[in-house]
């Protein structure tokens, strides 16, 4: 198994439909809640179908292809 890209935020959270976006996995909101709504986005091994749940440094997040790693960015 590969690595998981690390994802830096600047805030204690993000919500998980942003965390796609910045992570460059979807093009665009509308994209990242047609995928969360489909049930394609796991958050710690738990399906997630809510866009707005707020996602914390320490999660990791799988959508398709890709492992993200949710990371606080370096002050």
């Amino acid at each position: 198994m590969s690595q998981p890209q690390e994802v830096p935020i600047r805030d204690e959270s993000i919500r998980l439909g942003q965390l796609l976006k910045l992570a460059g996995v979807v093009q665009d909101g509308a994209m990242a809640r047609m995928v969360i709504e489909n049930g394609e986005v796991t958050v710690d091994g738990e399906t997630v179908m809510r866009r707005g749940i707020q996602v914390r440094p320490g999660a990791i997040v799988k959508y398709a292809d890709a492992d993200l790693l949710v990371t606080t960015e370096p002050q």
